[in-house]
Order: structure tokens, then C-alpha cells, then sequence
């Protein structure tokens, strides 16, 4: 099935080249379906590379998914078009009187600051809160997984000596999830932190599960027992040259960046990176949809708070 987005977004040609099936506004209200309705807070810099990251995932399940676009209202973003954010994106004020099937919260570049000095931290807490009674399954991503282990149970990051990054091995802590569903045994991750978040901590929380994790890089997955927040510490949307991009870009600005690991063929820079996370980034976003969100949701998202 489908993924609806805004006409004209630019993923929507990127993903039409790729087979992906693509569905603009115009087209879907033509359908006599409910989609779910999933919200995208998007954090990243670079706002278009994400959406296509996102909207490539989610569009490769059997369920219709209609992506909704949102941003801080106290942050403007400095890496895209004005008139791409005016065309594209709502604030959470837009939002709020609504219900969502599933949301997710990326990453973003503020990872070695404390919380509560990036300057729309007050802004996504009132977003996270919200999240609890609005949305019936909310994704969080790296640094969005930072800011909800910490916000929702008071976990705190923890800086690491050196830049994580790479693609790293991974096996699961906890084989029965649904999240991992059809998961290899070791299956790898890419990724890309400065900070880290500590496993003894997150084994203090009841409640919160830890799913799969990395003897390089920590927990991985986790999530609260009925699975309506998840926490990803990686980033499994990550194209093929999005690593590649982020070492050149640290080595132009004279970072001395580590060569990311297993990434590289023998860690020459000159050769393309081959992507050997694609299957499980796939698996791990239709898990989600499918077991977190489609098969639990109510139909009618009015009757969200009575689940």
C-alpha cells in the first residue's frame, strides 16, 4: 500500500524513481480507506533528507500511512527553504487538538548540551506530554530517544569519549518482541552520537524494557510494556551516503573525525560504502506499524484516550 504525503513534497519523486508507492493528497481522498494518520517531528538539519529517510520506511508496508510534518515553533531551521517549511510543515499548534495512530520524534544535532539548554526544549516536553494522551505509539530516534528517556523517566545522557560512528553489530536482549520480529540473529546498525545513555540506568525503570543492544554501543531498543513509547538509540533511516556525508563534513571543518566503522570497504574513503542495514532499517519501521500501531490503534482515533 501507499504512502500518502503533501503534493509536491520533494520525496515524492525521489521515492517514485525508487519503486516506492507513492500517493499524493489529491489522488487519496479518492480512497475509501482509513490510513494511519502518523506525525513526523522533524528535528534534523537537514529537513528533505530526512523526510525521504522517513517516508521511504513507511511506505514500504502493506498499510496505507497518510505523514504529517511538524516543527518547533521556537526554533527556525537554518538548512532549508523558508518557503519549504511555510509549503510543508505545521507547528504543534496546528496539531494538538488532533489524535495520532503513531508519531515519531528524530534525532537532532543538539546532543552535547544539556537538555534544558536547547532552545526548544521546553517546546518538546510540552510535545512529549502531549504525546501520552494524543498518539497511540510514539517513535523516538537517537537524540529524540535521549530526550524521552530523560524526560519521561529521568534518565540522563552521558558524554563518550569519542564521536560513535559506523555500523555496528547488534543482537536482541529480548528475542520475543514484536519489534524484532524476523530479525537475524546479529543484525547491524548504523551509528552516529557523541553521548550515550547507561544500561543500569535504563534497568532501573519499571516498566521500560531493553530489547536489543551492542557491546560497542550500548542499549539499542527499548520500550514501555505495552509498547507505546520506543526508544531507538541508532539510526537505521540512514541512506547509504549519510555517514559518508557527516565524516567529510567533520573533516572539512577540521573535527580529525574517526573513519566510521564497518562502513568503508577496508576504511578506504575513496570507495562507495555497501549498505548492509537496509532489510533490518525495513523490518524494524513495518514492526512498528504493523504490531505498535495498525494492530491496536482504535479505528476511530476520537476513542484514543478510552485505550
Amino acid at each position: 500500500m501507499p504512502i500518502k504525503i503533501p503534493n509536491n513534497l520533494p520525496a515524492a519523486e525521489i521515492l517514485s524513481r525508487e519503486n516506492i508507492f507513492v500517493m499524493d493528497e489529491t489522488r487519496a481522498e479518492g480512497q475509501d480507506i482509513r490510513p494511519l494518520q502518523i506525525l513526523i517531528l522533524n528535528l534534523m538539519p537537514k529537513k528533505i533528507e530526512t523526510e525521504t529517510q522517513l517516508s521511504r520506511l513507511l511506505g514500504n508496508t502493506p498499510l496505507q500511512v497518510e505523514m504529517e510534518l511538524i516543527k518547533t515553533s521556537t526554533y527556525e531551521s537554518k538548512n532549508v527553504a523558508k518557503e519549504h517549511m511555510l509549503k510543508f510543515y505545521k507547528t504543534f499548534s496546528d496539531v494538538k487538538h488532533r489524535n495520532f495512530d503513531g508519531m515519531i520524534i528524530t534525532g537532532a544535532p543538539v546532543e552535547q548540551m544539556p537538555f534544558e539548554e536547547v532552545e526548544y526544549w521546553e517546546e518538546l516536553c510540552e510535545i512529549m506530554e502531549w504525546s501520552k494522551t494524543h498518539v497511540h505509539s510514539t517513535f523516538h530516534i537517537c537524540w529524540g530517544a535521549q530526550a524521552g528517556l530523560y524526560y519521561h523517566f529521568g534518565i540522563q545522557k552521558h558524554a563518550l569519549p569519542s564521536k560513535l560512528s559506523g555500523v555496528y553489530p547488534h543482537r536482541a536482549d529480548y528475542k520475543n518482541s514484536m519489534l524484532l520480529r524476523g530479525f537475524d540473529d546479529v543484525f547491524p546498525v548504523p551509528q552516529s552520537r557523541h553521548t550515550t545513555v547507561d544500561r543500569a540506568d535504563v534497568e532501573k525503570v519499571e516498566g521500560l524494557k531493553i530489547l536489543a543492544s551492542s557491546d560497542e554501543c550500548g542499549v539499542y531498543a527499548m520500550a514501555t510494556k505495552n509498547g507505546k513509547q520506543i526508544f531507538i538509540t541508532g539510526h537505521s533511516e540512514y541512506d547509504a551516503y549519510t555517514l559518508s556525508d557527516e565524516y567529510f563534513r567533520d573533516l572539512e571543518a577540521g573535527k580529525n573525525p574517526h573513519i566510521p566503522v564497518n562502513y568503508f570497504p577496508n576504511d578506504d574513503v575513496s570507495k562507495p560504502p555497501v549498505v548492509t542495514w537496509r532489510s533490518h532499517a525495513n523490518l524494524l519501521y513495518s514492526n512498528w506499524l504493523n504490531y505498535f500501531v495498525y494492530q491496536t490503534t482504535p479505528f476511530d482515533l476520537s476513542k484514543l484516550d478510552e485505550k
